[in-house]
């Protein structure tokens, strides 16, 4: 008699592994992206930030106006303060620049800004990129809040280490020329003389507002555009976006940018011009001489610029990165 044991059969599930979306940190090359599309930026919407520096830089003339009675023609009786602006608005800008100075006159202080926009969008992408590569999900996917907080440490980085001296010396530059004899005969001066007069940190006057002022910007433009493109792709990361609707999200999350942070811009603009001691001080003479407005001068030309420079620049970047594939693939 043959005894046979018999074992029931196990029953084995094979998983299937989960497929993991492409990597989102692409290295060197989200920095040489970012510094070609912040090159080829700023040479298309200078023009339009100089316009909104004007504006806000203008906060009037309080002029003398002597008014006289019938019965005393030759004498004064009441004085009446009125404050006069340089210009009323942005055409007058570009008309009275164009008039004084040619055409030339709308790109004074690009040098500062070209130079500063290079390297500020190389820290731009790569910073996000690098953040985002930390923390997306396996879907390569940010959630939400991580959308905010890689926006928010994007824009602190590069205040920190390179917008707000950039910014001072715009600034002071576009300032500048305002006057009868310019005091600064170009970028290398300019930095020099503020260094002198002022001490290093001359060059970082208003940095509490620009680190808000950036910080928030990402926070907002980041968050949005990722938002915007999660929509479109369903979470696919493989599924592109095409660049009519890559320059329609830039635009997008470039206006609430604006819309969040123009206060904060007006205050950093006015400190950078070295006219008041304290971001606190600036924002109550702002509230005290020119009411709630004064805080959403320049917002139009800024509205513009902005939309403008963001969707380009996704575009742009997006653009670099897909040529890259083929002629600098990663690994």
């Amino acid at each position: 008699m043959c005894l046979v044991q018999t074992h029931p059969t196990a029953n084995v599930r094979l998983r299937e592994a989960p497929q993991l979306a492409p990597s989102t940190r692409r290295g060197f090359r989200s920095i040489v992206a970012g510094g070609l599309t912040g090159g080829i930026n700023i040479c298309i919407v200078f023009p339009t930030e100089f316009i909104k520096t004007q504006l806000q830089l203008d906060s009037g003339k309080n002029i003398m106006t002597a008014h006289h009675s019938v019965m005393f023609p030759y004498r004064a009786t009441v004085l009446e303060s009125k404050n006069v602006k340089l210009f009323n608005g942005s055409a007058d800008v570009v008309k009275k620049t164009i008039n004084a100075k040619g055409l030339k006159g709308m790109y004074k202080g690009v040098s500062v800004l070209l130079c500063g926009s290079v390297p500020t969008y190389s820290i731009r992408f790569g910073v996000f990129d690098l953040l985002k590569g930390h923390f997306s999900g396996r879907d390569g996917n940010l959630s939400p809040l991580a959308r905010l907080g890689c926006g928010m440490g994007t824009g602190v980085a590069e205040a920190v280490l390179l917008v707000t001296w950039v910014e001072t010396l715009k600034v002071r530059l576009i300032s500048d020329q305002k006057k009868k004899v310019p005091q600064y005969r170009g970028l290398g001066h300019a930095a020099s003389s503020i260094v002198r007069n002022e001490g290093p940190l001359g060059l970082y006057k208003g940095f509490t507002p620009t680190v808000l002022k950036q910080g928030s910007s990402q926070a907002i433009r980041f968050s949005v555009m990722e938002s915007l493109r999660s929509w479109y792709t369903g979470g696919d990361n493989n599924k592109s976006v095409p660049k009519p609707f890559v320059a329609m999200f830039g635009a997008i999350a470039g206006g609430a940018s604006v819309l969040g942070n123009t206060p904060v811009d007006v205050v950093k603009t006015r400190m950078q011009n070295g006219s008041y001691s304290s971001s606190l001080e600036c924002a109550r003479q702002v509230a005290r001489n020119e009411g709630v407005r004064g805080f959403y001068k320049g917002c139009l030309p800024r509205m513009n610029r902005v939309c403008l420079e963001v969707g380009l620049a996704f575009v742009i970047y997006d653009t670099v990165m897909e040529v890259f594939k083929t002629v600098w693939p990663s690994k």
